[in-house]
This record gives structure tokens, C-alpha cells and sequence, in this order.
């Protein structure tokens, strides 16, 4: 079966896994979904991912947390913003901050996948892809 949305597939999977408070998952491998898990490992709301070779696109294993320890941030939501029917932009000067700085919104600019705090600090805007906290 063909996914429409693979971004949006990979968030709902690690959420609903965090939500279950499960160790690790397993997403399919893409070159965006690897890094937004990169930018999450970044701010610490996973704890790692590797990629498993098979003989298709390959498979990406989630890890949450270390074996029996919490996560350093725990995901509370995950939203998605942009999507494949609605594409939002932003401007450098008006990126969305998530709680006041708890959260973070990862964005896909020129330069790649950043999160907004990186985007503002090399003064470039993009597609908001998700806020998380």
C-alpha cells in the first residue's frame, strides 16, 4: 500500500509510542524522517535511531530511552503542520516558538532540516514541518 505521508506516519508512530511509554520502534527509513529523528536526538527527546538494512528502503529503529531510564525530555505532542494538501511558510523574522521555548518547531529551509532555534540564529525561514514538546 502506498503512504501518502511518510512525515506524518513517523510522527504518529513516535508519539503514540512515547505515549505507551515503550523503549523503542521501528519507522520506515527515509532521507526526512532521519533528520527530523536527528534534530530530536539533538534536543534530547530521543535518545538514538540506526538504521537497519533490509532488502527495501530499510527500517528505522526509534530508541526513546536508555534500558530502564526516562527519556531527558519526554514528547508530550507531536502536531504536524505543514502537509502534503496545506504547505506553511515562514518568514526568518516570524518563527513559532513552541511553549515559550519548552518545545521546539523543526523547519526545512535552504540550508536542510533545522529547528526554529537554529533557523533564527542563521536568519533563514521555511516550511514548518512540526512542533513538538
Amino acid at each position: 500500500m502506498a503512504l501518502t505521508d511518510p512525515i506524518a506516519d513517523a510522527l504518529t508512530l513516535v508519539r503514540n509510542a512515547s505515549r505507551a511509554r515503550k523503549q523503542r520502534l521501528d519507522v520506515r527509513a527515509s532521507s526526512i524522517v532521519t533528520s527530523i529523528l536527528k534534530i530530536l536526538r539533538q534536543e534530547k527527546f530521543i535518545f538514538d535511531y540506526r538504521l537497519i538494512e533490509d532488502k527495501k528502503q530499510g527500517i528505522l529503529r526509534v530508541y526513546l530511552s536508555k534500558e530502564n531510564e526516562l527519556p531527558a525530555r519526554r514528547i508530550t505532542r507531536i502536531i504536524r503542520i505543514s502537509k502534503p494538501g496545506l504547505r506553511i511558510y515562514t518568514k526568518k523574522e516570524s518563527i513559532p516558538t513552541v511553549l515559550s521555548g519548552l518545545g521546539i518547531c523543526i523547519l526545512s529551509t535552504p540550508e536542510g532540516l533545522l529547528s526554529g532555534e537554529q533557523a533564527k540564529r542563521r536568519g533563514v525561514g521555511g516550511e514548518v514541518i512540526c512542533k513538538v514538546w
